[in-house]
């Protein structure tokens, strides 16, 4: 009887056991079902995320962000850079996606980049030191061109009008629009009551490349008023120290940049006007009779005596804003000028340069050089 009962107990025992092992297997199945399905979910969510990363940011953007990869930057800064400028979505995919196709080697040197472009392009870019992308289109705006001049060429690149251009570029709303988006560039300077055109001089003179057919004439604009911004940048530590403006900085170079020849030593020629600032003596200068008076050279002469807000031969000083577009050699020959005692020059035929303290010695020159 007893051993009975120690047999029942012993059976009682193995079927619980036998049933707690089947809980355990169930328990068991149901983590690794749960492990499985969170793993395809997980791997198809990562699968979804490293895709997307490997595509433009927005393929149709236009809007040209500038990039400076100092020398000595490792792939680590240069692809945190990229992100922190929103052009590529994941610093890591970009770095992955380098190192698996065996790219590292990437130029120093400032890039203008769009959130357009592909990996693949922004490698190509990176190493080569250039914008690695093929553009539908260019335009190239040459250095010393008024606004009126510029819309001629907008004109002839694009299905605008010179007419749509100057109702943008002088529109009320779009100026104060840009006064809000680049206000270390634009103030309220470029308003003041004798500027003939507020975006007069801040548009930059270069060769823009377009990604497809019709940009906004709004995004063609910003692109040379970004430009102007990423130009002037560098400037605004010793402009700050001289307590002048951009708006005077790009008023100034425009007259080196109107006075220019090939040969012209636009330093030496700042230096020049510089002196005549302080003396205080007009600066003279014929480039702001033609501006002022849309006039033609031969008429120099009798529009000197004209009054008129630009003319520098009636008012002293500065203009009251650019009379053209300058183009970096002219912006840094402004805050380059040496100190000199020169208060003339002339160029002759040839585009030489002849300086003078005095002007008998200017007198003297024009002897020698130009009859």
């Amino acid at each position: 009887m007893e051993n009975k009962t120690k047999k029942e107990i012993m059976f009682n025992r193995m079927k619980e056991k036998k049933k707690e092992v089947k809980i355990v297997r169930r328990i068991v199945l149901a983590i690794v079902l749960i492990i499985l399905i969170g793993g395809g979910i997980a791997g198809y969510s990562g699968y979804k995320y490293v895709k997307n990363a490997l595509q433009p940011v927005d393929e149709n953007s236009e809007d040209v962000i500038p990039i400076n990869v100092e020398i000595g930057s490792n792939l680590d800064s240069i692809a945190a850079q990229l992100e922190k400028n929103g052009i590529i979505h994941d610093a890591r995919i970009f770095k992955y996606y380098a190192k698996f196709n065996n790219e590292s080697d990437f130029q120093a040197g400032k890039y203008s980049l769009t959130k357009a472009m592909t990996l693949d392009e922004l490698i190509q870019s990176l190493k080569t030191g250039k914008v690695y992308r093929e553009p539908v289109f260019s335009m190239t705006v040459p250095e010393g061109l008024t606004l009126n001049q510029i819309a001629n060429v907008v004109e002839k690149r694009t299905d605008y009008t010179a007419t749509e251009f100057l109702e943008l570029v002088n529109s009320p709303d779009f100026i104060d629009e840009m006064i809000n988006k680049y206000p270390t560039l634009l103030t309220e300077e470029v308003k003041g009551e004798n500027v003939r055109f507020a975006l007069e001089g801040y548009l930059y003179p270069a060769t823009y490349s377009y990604y497809e057919e019709n940009p906004s004439l709004r995004s063609i604009v910003e692109q040379m008023l970004s430009s102007t911004a990423t130009i002037v940048a560098p400037y605004t530590d010793a402009l700050a120290e001289q307590e002048k403006s951009v708006h005077w900085l790009l008023t100034f170079a425009s007259l080196l940049e109107e006075e220019a020849t090939a040969s012209t030593d636009r330093e030496m020629i700042a230096s020049v006007f510089l002196n005549r600032l302080e003396e205080p003596m007009a600066l003279q200068t014929d480039p702001t009779v033609l501006y002022a008076f849309e006039g033609e050279r031969e008429n120099i002469a009798s529009d000197k005596n004209k009054e008129n807000p630009y003319n520098t031969y009636s008012v002293q000083g500065l203009p009251p804003g650019p009379i053209a577009n300058p183009g970096q050699e002219s912006i840094d020959a402004v805050l380059n000028a040496p100190e000199t005692k020169y208060l003339f020059f002339l160029a002759d035929d040839n585009g030489t340069n002849y300086f003078a303290e005095t002007y008998e010695e200017h007198l003297s020159n024009i002897e020698k050089h130009l009859r």
